[in-house]
């Protein structure tokens, strides 16, 4: 299990201690930890990200194509925890980030239940302070998922988890520790769906071990992230969540509201969202954990490209 996916669970309760280690790991730590900065030329927008490489990868994206597109650009990555780069946006130090939909929800109103992703994202437009824009959503989500093997769904006709429903007592469950009682996990398959499962299993965060437990039958079904690149690579299939158990976590641009005085920058920010989707930010992923392991930025040139915004 990589920090990136720890980092990206919903639970308020947990984000200041995962971002804690998320600092720890990544190589580098947090840039903005050493000393305050000033904020950047009003022609320049600086861009940050979280520290993990889904994160990096949008915000290496966002700099290129505003970089083609004749903006002017610094970059920042691998801040660190939402404690961190959240402030760092108020005050300036960085202007933009990639974030998600229902974490950022989270942070800022840890009692919010909005799941459907048009109400996730229009309560964290009420909540943010005025100096804070988020532009347009991506349909790129990487949040909690019930997946199980093709076999599995082909021999029991499932493509929802209210289809599953019927099988859970005979199921066992597989996932991190953390899912057999987070709200929206073990407890919330039963509120919504009335799923009681056979068995949990505790393994890890969308990591090998989930992985290997599906492959071999040990468990029918596991909580992976819908961008995991093993899903594609196995075959597995990810079940509809018709109920949104799962918060919608779409991919937005969070920005200072300053930068947006160039309508190049939303116009920009916005083509590269209504491009992006998930199976496409899966497959990014994919690259990037391929056994050449290209430079993001690469990835990122090839990718715009293709979008036709590059």
């Amino acid at each position: 299990m990589t920090p990136s996916r720890s980092a990206r669970s919903l639970g308020a309760a947990v984000l200041a201690t995962l971002g804690l280690l998320l600092a720890a790991c990544g190589g580098g730590g947090d840039p903005l930890a050493q000393s305050p900065q000033a904020p950047s030329a009003a022609d320049t927008v600086r861009i940050g990200s979280a520290n993990f490489t889904e994160n990096r990868l949008i915000a290496e994206i966002y700099a290129t194509a505003l970089s083609i597109k004749g903006v002017k650009v610094e970059r920042q990555f691998g801040i660190g925890s939402r404690e961190t780069y959240f402030p760092a946006l108020r005050d300036g130090s960085i202007d933009l980030i990639p974030d998600y939909t229902g974490n950022l929800l989270q942070y800022l109103d840890p009692q919010a239940t909005a799941t459907a992703p048009a109400d996730v994202y229009a309560q964290v437009q009420q909540k943010l302070p005025p100096a804070l824009k988020v532009l347009q959503p991506s349909a790129a989500e990487d949040k909690d998922a019930v997946v199980v093997t093709k076999a599995f769904a082909t021999q029991n006709n499932l493509r929802s988890i209210t289809d599953l429903a019927r099988l859970c007592t005979t199921v066992t469950f597989g996932g991190p520790p953390e899912f057999q009682t987070r709200a929206y996990g073990i407890p919330g398959l039963q509120k919504s769906y009335g799923c009681s499962f056979k068995e949990f299993r505790a393994l890890d965060s969308g990591g090998p071990l989930t992985v290997a437990a599906l492959r071999d039958n040990s468990v029918q079904a596991a909580d992976l992230f819908t961008t995991d690149s093993s899903i594609p690579t196995n075959d597995f299939v990810i079940l509809d969540d018709p109920k949104s158990n799962f918060a919608a976590q779409q991919v937005v641009p969070l920005v200072n509201g300053a930068k947006l005085a160039d309508p190049t920058v939303a116009n920009v920010l916005n083509q590269v969202s209504s491009k992006l989707d998930t199976a496409t930010l899966t497959d990014l992923n994919r690259r990037l954990d391929g056994p050449d392991k290209p430079d993001p930025s690469q990835v990122a040139r090839d990718w715009l490209s293709s979008a036709g915004i590059g």
